[in-house]
């Protein structure tokens, strides 16, 4: 007997998300699950110095605070609750809650997930953990935990397991599952589903919107939507956004099954709801990939603030006069960014931003000492002399790296609510793919070739050398999103239409990007297209240096490397601009 779909809402995109989201989804509407993601690259340095200072912490304080507010509605209402917020300290979290259950006088079973710290991994490694996947949360479920708490699962994971129980799904039914991923994927940040961080923001009010839920049928096909009466919006473009996040290639491998992404297809299903059919899975890796971090060293930074005239030259000589102080230190960076306005009407449209970042193993080279020296130039460099900031001390920083190990290796555990230890089976050895998919690959006049069977392909209309075009920024027609994968970035670009689908793939190889982008000349950019999503999606290696922690760029994590593309001219036909844009999202 076919069992009614899944109702699975989601509650938190990061630590430090919108603390009342839980209460607002648990008195909002029906729910069966509720899921939290509180875990990312960042966090894991943060808990694994929170450990450092306290071995019975290495978990996200935040979730507990929420449920002690909430567990009582969770109870009330019949939502279980799964979370990643175990951090490095999933045990540690689980009998925390059991003792709020108990002073609240609750009576909730709690379960949690571990085996995925494999610390110590090696020399100098803080935190060292592998990306378990969802069936640990099933077993859980299976024996009747009402709350579960994970380590380092795939974000992915906190969907795909709730629905494996719910529907009991075997471990090889791979396109149910992957349909699941691919709803967990696009439920795991939150907002950004219903309007937060979207291209094309202005077009709904997402002042604050709503968090996001996804109906979850038994074939693993879904629709997304949101509590009635909550703000933003579920459109098939901002779901097609959240799809393109963080993501590289057309395979999103995964722990329980590899998604295609390049299979799946969007469609509008009533106000605010969109349907996600045709997902493709495959076996999963035989590897399980493992984030580690580590204290890279320490830095510091000062923004001087250089206004008026002759900008370049006051730069020089700041630069000039900190020379000596500088010698020996390990990494300088200096960056000029001309924020200063021809015949400015305000002091800070006349200002331009001077930033010096600097990295040592030492703390001291580059501690007070340094910025003092910057300081005391205040009365003998150049005109309108000031900083943004006073100076400070040298803050420790991160460096985060990922490698793979066998998954046999882990030691995937539920620790059920019984206490009982159920160990989780590793991944079947992978069959090979069913179906190929095709390679990264660059455009017709990128220099890197195309795929076999698209060489020749018949030029787009309306594109030829008489066609009137007019120069505009890409963002006028084109959505994109970006983020950080460690030290990469991905910029994931869409269309809204088939013509002007057609005329990004044939216009924005990777070679054009780097000339729209040149902070990415000189690294590694692949292309891969997502057709049914009328999207390309770029990952840039090695653009974020050693990882968000690490402070490497201006944006830390390429949250606004999509932006910065979309900001950039190009010439676009002139009657793709015209023409009357179907309601946002749609699909044939």
């Amino acid at each position: 007997m076919t069992r009614r779909p899944l109702r699975i809402g989601n509650a938190s995109g990061f630590y430090g998300d919108r603390f009342g989201a839980v209460r607002e989804m648990l008195t909002g509407g029906p729910l069966d699950v509720l899921t939290g993601d509180y875990l990312a690259e960042l966090t894991m340095l943060i808990l694994g110095r929170d450990r450092l200072k306290n071995p019975d912490l290495g978990y996200a304080k935040t979730f507990l605070r929420q449920l002690e507010e909430n567990l009582a509605l969770a109870h009330e209402r019949g939502v279980r609750i799964v979370a990643n917020a175990g951090g490095l300290n999933p045990a540690g979290l689980a009998d925390a809650l059991r003792e709020l259950a108990d002073k609240l006088g609750v009576p909730v079973s709690v379960a949690h997930v571990e085996g995925d710290d494999l610390m110590p991994f090696s020399e100098g490694a803080l935190t060292a953990n592998a990306y378990l996947g969802g069936a640990g949360i099933t077993a859980c479920l299976r024996a009747g935990a009402d709350v579960v708490v994970t380590g380092r699962v795939t974000d992915a994971a906190l969907v795909s397991g709730s629905a494996a129980w719910w529907f009991d799904w075997a471990p090889d039914a791979y396109d149910r599952l992957a349909g699941a991923v691919v709803a967990g994927h696009v439920l795991e940040c939150g907002t950004q589903a219903t309007g937060g961080n979207y291209a094309f923001f202005t077009r709904h009010d997402v002042r604050t919107p709503g968090f996001p839920l996804a109906e979850i049928a038994e074939d693993g096909t879904s629709i997304v939507t949101k509590h009635p009466g909550t703000g933003g919006a579920i459109t098939v473009g901002t779901v097609t956004a959240q799809l393109l996040y963080e993501t590289q290639g057309v395979r999103y491998l995964g722990p329980d099954v590899t998604a295609r992404l390049d299979t799946v297809r969007l469609a509008p299903a009533g106000p605010d709801r969109v349907a996600i059919s045709g997902v493709v899975g495959e076996a999963p890796p035989d590897t399980l990939k493992v984030g580690v971090t580590r204290i890279g060293g320490w830095r510091n930074e000062v923004v001087f603030v250089l206004a008026g005239l002759d900008v370049d030259a006051k730069a020089d000589l700041v630069k000039a006069q900190l020379a000596e102080a500088l010698a020996g230190v390990a990494t300088v960076t200096w960056t000029l960014a001309r924020t200063d306005h021809l015949d400015p009407d305000t002091e800070e449209t006349a200002s331009a931003l001077l930033r010096l970042v600097v990295r040592d193993p030492s703390p001291d080279r580059v501690g007070r000492g340094l910025t003092a020296a910057a300081i005391e130039l205040a009365l003998g460099s150049y005109p309108g002399f000031h900083v943004t900031a006073p100076p400070g001390p040298a803050q420790p920083y991160g460096v985060f790296t990922s490698s793979l190990v066998p998954a046999t290796t882990v030691p995937h555990v539920a620790v059920l609510p019984d206490t009982t230890r159920h160990p989780i089976p590793p991944v079947p050895a992978p069959s090979a793919p069913t179906t190929p998919a095709p390679p990264a690959f660059e455009a017709p006049g990128s220099g890197g070739g195309t795929p076999e069977g698209d060489r020749g392909a018949a030029p787009v209309p309306g594109t030829g050398p008489a066609a009137a075009t007019t120069r505009v920024p890409l963002g006028a027609l084109f959505g994109a999103r970006s983020g950080d994968k460690g030290g990469d970035a991905n910029i994931g670009v869409w269309a809204e239409s088939d013509a002007a689908w057609q005329w990004l793939r044939a216009t924005l190889t990777a070679e054009a990007l780097t000339t729209l982008l040149p902070e990415t000349s000189g690294l590694p950019v692949a292309r891969h297209e997502l057709p049914h999503l009328r999207a390309l999606n770029f990952t840039v290696t090695g653009i974020l240096g050693a990882g968000v922690a690490s402070g490497h760029r201006f944006d830390p994590q390429a949250k606004a490397l999509g932006e910065w593309l979309r900001a950039r001219h190009l010439d676009i036909p002139t009657h793709l601009l015209s023409a009357d844009p179907a309601p946002e999202g749609t699909r044939p």
